[in-house]
């Protein structure tokens, strides 16, 4: 799109500059409106415009591959000592409702050494095949093989959506993969869905610190490729009578050509905080008013058997420690049960917990925007309900 003055139209009323939502990108010289280098072109300024002085031109923009030549909807399957991690399987349940809307298959794809057995379980979640890529160069994830092998399987059976969990290893790769095939990579996704009419894939996720939410497109470039958070998609109930295609993939990636050698895996435990793996949270926020009072969450969590968790304002203030963190930049949780308490529901922490199946919301203000997501509210000051509830939650876990 390419947007032009007309200086002999110019009235210089200035309304293109009110209208411009780029700071800077119209100026007025000599009474005449100019252009400058920060302007993108969306043609606000040209709607604004009383007297027609700025012209809006389309631009013909080219898709780089025919479109057409793409089809189905791929997952990797992510495993590590022959387990798949619960984001994989969360996606092949999604990726099932996506390829439906399509009318396209939905295939797992797998890499690893003697994982061959790990297709009954994508195939259980709803994959219709599975491309194996077994080997012993494969073993353990590293970056260069793995990224190799994807970028040569998805040049040869060309997918047209390629989904990644957004863990540290499909971070890693998985925007090297949409460098290598000239396409985009919409990362931290929320939600997923199908425009019917246009096949495209929408992939929205939190933008701007959080303050809204973003739907991103890839039109004219294939595969259109996103990482997902874990805990965001819900799996389905697995169905092991299910079965699928298993297309073996030969791949030339040699030991010998790959720059980084695993020496020694140290598995070092430690006992810590799983929030996204628990089935009750109880989340403590700016409302519980100091570092002093963050035990009534962990004592109401503890009487629950569940986890406390915090929001970022809590964090951030240096209350509680980050790997306690919900929300868009801590973890995100599906838990069977949230507890929020003195959370005002802003939508960076909405991201990290709203799929939640059932929320309980604690809070004195009764127009917090929490209120508008939870299944039950209770309008109150915590430090006068969170004791009371932890009570009585105690008193039934002893007397069972």
């Amino acid at each position: 799109m390419g947007v032009k003055i007309i200086v002999d139209e110019c009235i210089g009323c200035e309304a293109c500059i009110d209208a411009c939502p780029f700071p800077g990108a119209v100026e007025m010289k000599d009474d005449v409106a100019v252009l400058t280098d920060k302007c993108t072109g969306c043609g606000a300024c040209a709607d604004a415009c009383p007297s027609d002085a700025i012209e809006v031109e389309e631009t013909e923009v080219k898709s780089a591959v025919d479109l057409k030549d793409y089809r189905g909807v791929w997952v990797f399957i992510e495993q590590r000592d022959k387990h798949i991690a619960g984001v994989a399987l969360e996606l092949v349940s999604e990726g099932r409702k996506l390829a439906d809307e399509l009318g396209v298959e939905l295939a797992g794809v797998v890499l690893g050494e003697d994982v061959e057995d790990l297709a009954k379980d994508v195939f259980a979640y709803g994959a219709d095949k599975v491309y194996l890529v077994d080997g012993p160069v494969f073993k353990d994830y590293r970056t260069d093989p793995y990224t190799d092998v994807i970028v040569d399987m998805i040049n040869e059976y060309k997918p047209e959506i390629v989904l990644f969990g957004a863990t540290n290893n499909g971070r890693d790769f998985a925007a090297r993969i949409a460098v290598r095939v000239h396409a985009g990579l919409t990362a931290d996704c929320t939600e997923l869905s199908i425009d019917p009419e246009t096949r495209e894939l929408w992939q929205t996720r939190p933008a701007f610190g959080g303050n809204i939410m973003a739907t991103i497109i890839c039109p004219q470039h294939r595969p259109q490729m996103a990482t997902v958070r874990p805990k965001v998609m819900k799996k389905v109930e697995p169905d092991y009578n299910k079965t699928g295609e298993i297309v073996r993939v030969q791949s030339n990636v040699k030991e010998e050509d790959i720059s980084t050698k695993i020496q020694e895996i140290v598995e070092h435990a430690v006992k810590t905080l799983n929030l996204a793996e628990a089935d009750i949270i109880v989340s403590g926020g700016r409302g519980i008013g100091g570092p002093e009072n963050y035990h009534l969450i962990e004592e109401l969590a503890s009487a629950l058997n569940g986890a406390a968790g915090a929001s970022r304002a809590a964090v951030d203030a240096g209350w509680v420690p980050h790997y306690r963190q919900v929300g868009q930049t801590g973890k995100t949780v599906a838990p069977k049960i949230y507890v929020a308490c003195g959370i005002s529901g802003a939508i960076q922490h909405l991201a990290g917990m709203q799929t939640s199946d059932v929320i309980i919301a604690i809070n004195k203000d009764p127009e917090a925007p929490i209120f508008k997501v939870a299944t039950y509210g209770i309008v109150g000051d915590l430090h006068k309900v969170v004791p009371i509830l932890t009570k009585k939650f105690q008193e039934l876990k002893e007397a069972n």
